[in-house]
Parts: structure tokens; sequence; C-alpha cells
């Protein structure tokens, strides 16, 4: 994350980072939305766009996550939280 963002947006992007990282680790996940979690990880990582341009990235990547029929119930809402996290998040 960029040095010059504040404490609640560092706070987060680290809490959004924790929750990709746990659909990372989830072996009931499939393989392709492991692949857009770990793009939203490196996402947020990017210290060349301000924190609502990252936020809006991220949620529009996990935003197509939450309409795959594939996804297990308890990740659709790991998705709902993550977005709801990055929705509070302007320039």
């Amino acid at each position: 994350m960029a040095k010059g963002f504040s404490d609640i947006v560092k706070t987060a992007f680290e809490e959004v980072e924790n929750l990709l990282n746990g659909l990372l680790g989830d072996r009931s996940v499939p393989r392709n939305i492991k692949r857009i979690a770990q793009r939203g990880i490196d996402e947020l990582h990017k210290e060349d766009e301000t924190p609502g341009v990252l936020a809006s990235n991220v949620m529009y990547m996990v935003d197509d996550l939450s309409l795959d029929p594939n996804i297990p119930l308890h990740s659709r809402t790991t998705i709902y939280r993550i977005m709801s996290i990055l929705e509070r998040i302007k320039d």
C-alpha cells in the first residue's frame, strides 16, 4: 500500500487483503475465483493510483465474482463484506 494513504484507508485495504487471502487459502473456492482474488490483492498494492480508484478497481473485480454461480455461499458472503468495506473509500 502506498505510504501517503490515511490510516483508515490502510486499515480497510489490509482487511480486504486478509479477506482475499482467505479466499485464496480456501480449498472449496474454484481456481478462476482465486485468480481474480490474487489480482485484487495485486491491485491493492499499486502505488500509482488514488485510494478511491484502487477501491473501485477491486470492487469491480469482486463484483464479477459475486455473480459467478460456482462460488461457494460462504465465499459469496466474504465478497459482499469486501464490497461493503471498499464502498466507504472515496477520494
